[in-house]
């Protein structure tokens, strides 16, 4: 699943593509009512964690999820005809954006906006350092296991597992242990550090020095000592840990 820096990526390159422009807006697969948006302006689009939302000039908002599957497509040839599968698309003057197999694409009025929000922690990439306090607090807080609480989405907005598992890795902090408040202070100082680097680098980037490289996720042995990574489930999701770099 697409993780914070990869929405803020999208986020960004839509924002400098479409933002002030009166947008086509369509729906190819016929699963999204358009008639809202088509021929409005676009004002904004934000990422929230995992989350992207799309201002319009009087309309509603369009909130869209990517969850496991969903992806864009981008094109400068307004000509090309979008596939058939495309549930969203949005065509500006030079380019457009094609979005397909979301988990979700919705409208979304203010109250629906605010709703939606507020079931979000801290964003490392929106609130940085001014929201170290508040990202500590929640993450220390918990009563779950420090790799449980990372993808619980209340408690911080936007990591999912390789972000889990390079950060806990970076933190040296085994997954299935709890964090104190230092700890958890520790870890957003490295979330907001290395998101920022994943945003520009469009990847997960751990280890500046080698961006493409991972410490423990999906490796058989960690890339600092070579001892064989553990493996086991954890809140649903892979955990990836090094017995010796995280104890």
């Amino acid at each position: 699943m697409p993780e914070a820096h990869s929405l803020h990526r999208h986020a960004r390159d839509q924002r400098e593509a479409l933002a002030g422009q009166v947008l086509s807006v369509t729906s190819p697969q016929g699963r999204f009512e358009t008639r809202p948006f088509d021929g409005h302006r676009l004002l904004d689009v934000q990422a929230y964690g995992k989350h992207l939302l799309y201002s319009f000039e009087d309309a509603p908002d369009v909130h869209v999820h990517l969850g496991m599957k969903g992806v864009y497509l981008r094109t400068a040839d307004l000509g090309l005809a979008p596939r058939a599968g495309t549930r969203l698309r949005l065509a500006g003057e030079r380019e457009a954006f094609s979005l397909i197999a979301p988990s979700r694409c919705e409208a979304l009025d203010a109250a629906g906006r605010e709703a939606l929000l507020a079931t979000l922690g801290p964003d490392p990439l929106r609130v940085g350092e001014a929201g170290r306090d508040e990202a500590a607090r929640r993450l220390g807080r918990s009563r779950s296991a420090v790799g449980a609480a990372l993808l619980d989405q209340s408690v911080w907005a936007g990591i999912g597992n390789a972000w889990r598992a390079e950060l806990l890795f970076l933190a040296g902090l085994d997954p299935a242990r709890r964090a104190g408040p230092d700890e958890a202070a520790t870890l957003w100082d490295l979330a907001v550090r290395h998101l920022r680097l994943g945003v520009d680098a469009g990847q997960v980037v751990s280890d500046p020095g080698a961006p493409d490289e991972r410490w423990v996720y999906k490796r058989p042995t960690c890339r600092r000592c070579g001892e064989p990574v553990r493996t086991w489930t954890l809140a649903g999701r892979t955990a990836y840990a090094c017995p010796r770099d995280q104890r």
